[in-house]
């Protein structure tokens, strides 16, 4: 059940990661590869523990089912923008891809929550936030830690592989979010 609370931790918890998220497009853009890493890293984290938080604690709120995924698609579209018009892994065709598919749910979200209804994140939409993060905190590796390998596997191969299964969790979980959205349009 959500509250009309907005002092929360996990709130405030979104707003530390909306101020990271624009001190990180700072680093990416004057080119500090290493600040710009652990920046994504913990902003992305902390998307994980205000969703924990507020779960355990009972402190689910309006403002936080709205203000939590735009802060997420902020991150994730900016990272991919930028990331792609830097010449890395992550395509601009990808960058298109994502910023699509978050736009669509959002106002499929919009809808839903406008007609009363529960329009929480799915599994599909989970496992895409954990992939594109993991293909952008690669990236970020790659430019931070050229040639870096672990395992025999070079993190910028690695870095394609992740951006390439982002792209198609992205486009599964907008499929996914269209087919639950499809009472919107039914009669």
């Amino acid at each position: 059940m959500a509250t009309d609370r907005v002092l929360t931790v996990p709130n405030v918890l979104s707003l530390l990661r909306l101020v990271l998220a624009i001190v990180f497009f700072v680093a990416v853009g004057q080119g500090r590869q290493v600040p710009a890493f652990w920046l994504f890293v913990v902003a992305a984290s902390t998307d994980w523990v205000d969703g924990w938080y507020a779960r355990r604690f009972a402190q689910v709120s309006r403002l936080g089912r709205i203000f939590d995924p735009l802060v997420d698609k902020v991150i994730v579209c900016g990272a991919y923008v930028l990331l792609a018009a830097a010449g890395t892994a992550i395509a601009p065709w990808m960058a298109v891809v994502v910023v699509v598919r978050e736009l669509m749910v959002t106002a499929i979200r919009a809808e839903m929550e406008k007609a009363g209804r529960d329009f929480s994140a799915a599994r599909s939409g989970k496992l895409k936030m954990v992939l594109q993060c993991l293909a952008v905190a690669l990236v970020l590796a790659d430019r931070a830690w050229p040639g870096l390998a672990g395992g025999g596997l070079a993190v910028g191969q690695a870095a394609g592989w992740a951006s390439w299964a982002a792209v198609v969790a992205t486009i599964w979980s907008g499929v996914d979010y269209l087919v639950a959205a499809r009472t919107l349009v039914s009669p």
